[in-house]
C-alpha cells in the first residue's frame, strides 16, 4: 500500500505537487506545506494531534518493476481541514510544547 500523496496543503490550499520538498505529513497522511506546519500549526496536526515529517518523494523512474509514479500515481482529490482557524490555533497552542513522541 502506497502513501496517498495528497495534492494540496489542507490548511492554505497551496499546491503540493508529487515532488514538492516542502510537503509535510502526519502518521495519517494529513498533508500541509512547511510554512503552515511551522507558523500556524506549530508541528501539531489539527486532526490527530501528532507531529509532521517531510513527505517522501515517490520516484519518477521505474527502478524496480511496477514501482514508480506511473504505477502508484498521487491523489488528485484536494482536501481541506474541517476545523476553523480559531479551533486549530487553540489545539496547536495546547500541544505545541509537548514533543510529538510524548503526545
Amino acid at each position: 500500500m502506497a502513501l496517498e500523496l495528497r495534492p494540496n496543503c489542507e490548511y492554505c490550499d497551496r499546491d503540493l505537487p508529487i515532488d514538492a520538498v516542502d510537503a509535510h505529513i502526519c502518521t495519517y497522511e494529513c498533508t500541509y506545506c512547511a510554512d503552515c506546519v511551522d507558523n500556524i500549526l506549530f508541528n501539531v496536526c489539527p486532526n490527530c494531534g501528532g507531529g509532521f515529517v517531510p513527505r517522501p518523494i515517490r520516484p519518477a523512474n521505474e527502478w524496480r518493476p511496477g514501482v514508480s509514479r506511473v504505477h502508484q500515481p498521487p491523489s488528485t482529490q484536494r482536501r481541506k481541514v474541517s476545523y476553523d482557524a480559531e479551533n486549530i490555533r487553540a489545539h496547536s497552542l495546547r500541544l505545541r510544547d509537548i514533543p510529538p513522541e510524548q503526545r
